[in-house]
């Protein structure tokens, strides 16, 4: 118990005259970090900045619809009222729908590149979404949701108050001095821990990585780690025991797995052939597209 981390909520910050809702200001710092860092990671292979951040724009907003109407199905107890289906600054995004979203609005630009762009570009994407998920789950403790079992586990949070999305655990009450796991902050560690590897892969080493690395190593890590931490909450809807985003888990570990032996291989053979990469490639459809 006193090895606990002590847990207060935040919901809203205070910037001299103002009074910001922490969820909404967050992810959208989450969202301006991951863009920057994809279009400067695209810009590297020829991909203008303008056009990743138009694509990024274009597959988040369809992420936040997406994730918002999955945890609304899936949360349909938790609504006062209608207009509560909106109310996306007080938290209730579900990764695994926003992400399916996400996809289905990217693709129909990424069909019209050859597959050497769009990995480059879905490589970027990757190392900005792996800060920018670990930034929006400080959006997720602030407002007191994603909560797990008790537990005497050292990183386990001990709430001392500050309002809450859920305010139980389970079919226990959650009161002050309660000792349990936050998965929110346990995502932050991870996927902190995943941008590192991931800087180092694409920036640290002497040879750049081969096309596709980065998000092979995105959906095989996020993956497993997600998997696991989803394992210990206890307010999710549940489905066959496991949660959206875990079934979501299920489909990224074979996909990261495809990714790094087939892609890349395919990725390669295209550089060796002399295959474009850049703004005068995008215009170009695909060859044999994967």
């Amino acid at each position: 118990m006193l090895a606990a981390i002590p847990y207060t909520t935040f919901p809203t910050i205070e910037l001299g005259p103002l009074n910001l809702r922490t969820f909404g200001f967050v992810v959208a710092v989450g969202v301006l970090v991951g863009a920057w860092l994809a279009a400067r990671y695209g810009e590297l292979h020829g991909i203008p900045r303008d056009i990743t951040y138009s694509l990024a724009m274009r597959m988040v907003v369809a992420g936040v619809i997406g994730s918002r109407i999955t945890w609304v199905l899936s949360h349909l107890d938790d609504l006062d009222s209608p207009l509560d289906a909106f109310a996306i600054w007080q938290g209730g995004l579900q990764f695994s729908g926003g992400f399916v979203f996400a996809v289905i609005a990217g693709y129909p630009v990424y069909r019209h590149w050859n597959r050497l762009t769009r990995w480059h570009s879905l490589d970027g994407y990757a190392f900005g979404l792996a800060i920018g998920l670990g930034i929006g789950r400080i959006a997720c403790y602030s407002v007191g949701e994603h909560f797990g079992r008790t537990t005497s586990f050292a990183l386990g949070v001990r709430y001392d108050g500050g309002s809450v999305r859920e305010s139980t655990l389970g079919e226990l009450t959650l009161r002050p001095g309660t000792v349990f796991h936050q998965t929110a902050l346990y995502e932050l560690v991870y996927m902190v821990a995943l941008f590192a590897v991931l800087a180092w892969v694409l920036y640290g080493r002497k040879h750049r990585p081969q096309a596709g690395t980065a998000m092979a190593i995105f959906c095989l890590w996020y993956g497993v780690a997600r998997f696991a931490s989803d394992s210990l909450r206890v307010n999710d809807e549940r489905l066959l025991g496991l949660t959206g985003a875990q079934f979501l888990c299920l489909a990224l570990v074979p996909t990261g797995a495809w990714i790094w032996f087939r892609v890349r291989r395919l990725l390669a053979a295209d550089e060796a052939a002399g295959m474009p990469v850049g703004l005068g490639a995008i215009d170009r459809p695909a060859v044999d597209a994967e």
